[in-house]
């Protein structure tokens, strides 16, 4: 299932080394005991929940509030976790930039090397591509996408954590998901989205869409110059008052009949497969929206599938300076306990379960 979103300010500037260092070592001792105590399944759905991740960062000194801190924890996370792959039982691929678009290189590659071999890398890269069209194609929220990291177990689970920028707003959301609930791709992935507020969406993936998502792919499947027609008529007459303006970066004729061929020569037989027709992009799809609502009678939904949300303190001295000294003491506690447990030694790891267990009870 699509566990969440979160919205966020883009900042500029970077994480300093010194944090960076830090919590590329507090993070996986984190997950390790994570793994030790519920399995590596449990890592993928406490990543995929978006308040826990948020305040996962918050505990690492990142800026509670900032875009950056999607980027920085998943950097750290797979820079700390490299070559430990096979004793905690999960694997972090893709990145930031150009790096997210290695992912399906990375999976496969992890997989070569771990000798998984009832792992089916193909399906993970599937998943990790269409995770990544519904949020940029499929759910038109004004995010591009700039940031994609996939999370998987050695049985073939899975969770992806993304992130959009809006140049316009100065904002970036986070997309979570988790594969144990992902039934179909094309209806209702959203468990939770959390942002700071609402817009104007095109969501292509609400349930009440189905009638919407029935005849764009029926549209999808007609001869490009019948949808032309059609498309010309709606322009000429000019737009009924919907929802979305549609007037918003309409496609040229040309680009349209282009993406047009291409999806008529592929003939998808439902929504999904023309999400994952290679070329078929928002503005493919708003066209194919527009004129399956004008002509055939058939809304496609405009709800933003949001709910409203939102230690070692903050590396911008919010809600105080990182204590550096606190901050490795904690490091060697977890490293300690880990190294301790490993060998049969498992009294301070016992500690720390029970003082996680009296603060709880405490508060």
């Amino acid at each position: 299932m699509h566990t969440g979103t979160a919205s966020l300010p883009l900042h500029g500037g970077h994480c300093p080394p010194w944090l960076f260092e830090r919590m590329r070592r507090l993070g996986p001792a984190i997950l390790e005991i994570v793994v030790r105590e519920y399995g590596p399944q449990e890592v993928l759905r406490r990543l995929s929940d978006p308040f826990w991740f948020q305040a996962f960062g918050c505990v690492l000194g990142f800026d509670w509030h900032s875009s950056g801190l999607t980027t920085t924890l998943c950097g750290a996370l797979k820079e700390g976790l490299r070559g430990r792959e096979r004793d905690l039982g999960f694997v972090i691929a893709g990145g930031k930039g150009r790096v997210s678009r290695q992912t399906p290189t990375e999976i496969t590659a992890a997989a070569d090397r771990l000798a998984l071999t009832a792992l089916k890398p193909a399906e993970l890269v599937y998943a990790s591509r269409m995770a990544a069209k519904v949020d940029n194609t499929a759910l038109q929220d004004g995010y591009q996408l700039y940031h994609h990291v996939f999370i998987f177990t050695f049985d073939g689970q899975w969770a992806v954590v993304q992130q959009g920028m809006n140049e316009r707003t100065r904002l970036a959301r986070r997309y979570h998901w988790l594969g144990e609930g992902v039934a179909d791709f094309a209806c209702e992935p959203h468990a939770a989205v959390c942002c700071d507020a609402r817009g104007e969406v095109l969501n292509m993936v609400a349930g009440e869409g189905g009638e919407s998502r029935r005849v764009v792919t029926e549209l999808s499947r007609e001869r490009p110059h019948k949808f032309m027609a059609e498309f010309n008529k709606i322009l000429e007459k000019g737009l009924p008052n919907l929802p979305l303006p549609w007037r918003h970066d309409i496609p040229r004729a040309s680009y349209l009949n282009k993406a047009l061929l291409k999806v008529y020569a592929a003939q998808p037989r439902d929504f999904t497969d023309l999400l994952g027709v290679e070329g078929v992009g928002p503005k493919t799809i708003r066209a194919l929206a527009m004129v399956a609502e004008v002509a055939y009678g058939a809304p496609a939904s405009f709800r933003d599938p949001v709910r409203y949300s939102f230690s070692h303190g903050g590396k911008d001295g919010h809600p105080y300076p990182v204590d550096r000294r606190v901050y490795d003491r904690s490091i060697a506690v977890l490293e300690q306990a880990l190294a301790a447990a490993k060998i049969g030694r498992t009294e301070k790891f016992q500690a720390l379960k029970r003082l996680a267990f009296i603060s709880k009870n405490a508060t």
